[in-house]
């Protein structure tokens, strides 16, 4: 394995997350190689040190870590496991970085796939969106072999922090798929008490800045109140997102057989007023 200061990266995913992410890697220093499926989504890398791959495979060939961070499990599988996917170019001791959010086990089967070919894989979602990534801020929940997963720090250092371990592959997945239902569960509570309030003749704006000082305050009341105080606006662009997340724990927990307590009967209803219902 090549040392920090040595560390070829590669990077996958160039949307509004991503994009962001892979800059962050570009001007802390770290030779980049890019792959995208559209051209467009490099074009902000022309002025930049970063070079170009042809596919998924010889982007992996060049690069000691590569980070991944598509939307779906699918989009993962596919750039991962196509003929000229990550995996058929990965060399040994390289690392394969998801950053998505997707299924603990899909992550897990890859990570097999990985190491036999003298690899390992980290599942490492991140939360924060845009903004936190170009502010370098980025909350990382990595899973996967401890010592795999500080190899890969000073990466995740360019636009994270905190960098949070949490155990075996997969771990990081289950970890982001907890806080979004808890953050569902919150934007139930909080549209239902700004609702409640303006049936009693109090403004929900004032309401929800008062809130906001308060013991009450979430992430969630806040996103509803830059929203105009409704889901309506979240419901339309966050929606099938957070429904895919608690569809996600539900079957995680069933299999577990352990309890979701009341977080996923709140969580249900803030899915049913944005019309994503479980």
């Amino acid at each position: 394995m090549s040392t920090a200061s040595e560390l070829r990266v590669g990077f996958i995913g160039l949307g509004s997350q991503g994009g962001p992410m892979a800059r962050r890697i570009v001007e802390a220093g770290f030779p980049v190689t890019l792959w995208a499926r559209r051209a467009a989504s490099l074009s902000p890398f022309s002025d930049t040190a970063a070079k170009v791959a042809s596919s998924p495979a010889e982007l992996a060939a060049v690069s000691d870590v590569v980070c991944v961070c598509v939307v779906s499990d699918a989009d993962v599988e596919e750039v991962l496991t196509r003929p000229d996917g990550v995996l058929a170019g990965l060399g040994s001791g390289g690392v394969v970085v998801v950053h998505s959010t997707v299924h603990p086990d899909t992550c897990r089967r890859l990570a097999s796939a990985a190491a036999s070919r003298g690899g390992a894989l980290v599942d490492a979602p991140v939360s924060g969106g845009g903004p936190a990534a170009t502010a370098g801020r980025l909350l990382v929940m990595a899973g996967g072999d401890p010592g795999v997963v500080e190899y890969c720090r000073p990466v995740f250092a360019a636009y994270g922090d905190p960098v949070v371990y949490l155990g075996p592959v997969g771990s990081g997945q289950v970890t982001k798929l907890l806080n979004n239902v808890l953050f569902t569960a919150h934007l139930a509570t909080a549209a239902s008490v700004l609702a409640l309030g303006q049936s009693l003749d109090v403004d929900a704006g004032r309401l929800a800045e008062v809130i906001g000082h308060g013991s009450g305050a979430s992430f969630a009341l806040a996103r509803i109140a830059d929203a105009g105080g409704t889901l309506d606006r979240i419901g339309a662009y966050a929606g099938p997102l957070l429904q895919k997340d608690v569809r996600l724990v539900t079957e995680l927990s069933g299999a577990a057989g352990a309890s979701p307590g009341a977080v996923l009967a709140a969580a249900d209803a803030a899915l049913a007023v944005m019309g994503h219902g479980r």
